[in-house]
């Protein structure tokens, strides 16, 4: 069931997406897509923007 979904081209990480495909799998999602819907909405919901937007980490620096 399509819920106002929208596709859009967006570039994030091999090791991203590696870990998207693997908490799919985990968790019997259909995909990559889901697990990632899922991070957002955890995100949206329970997060608080600061903590997300102005903590400083870096996996690929240094």
């Amino acid at each position: 069931m399509q819920k106002n979904k929208s596709v859009e081209a967006l570039e994030i990480e091999t090791d991203q997406l590696e870990w998207l495909k693997e908490m799919a799998a985990a968790y019997s999602l259909p995909d990559a897509s889901k697990a990632l819907r899922v991070v957002l909405d955890h995100a949206m919901m329970d997060a608080e923007e600061d903590d997300i937007f102005m903590s400083i980490r870096c996996r690929r620096c240094g």
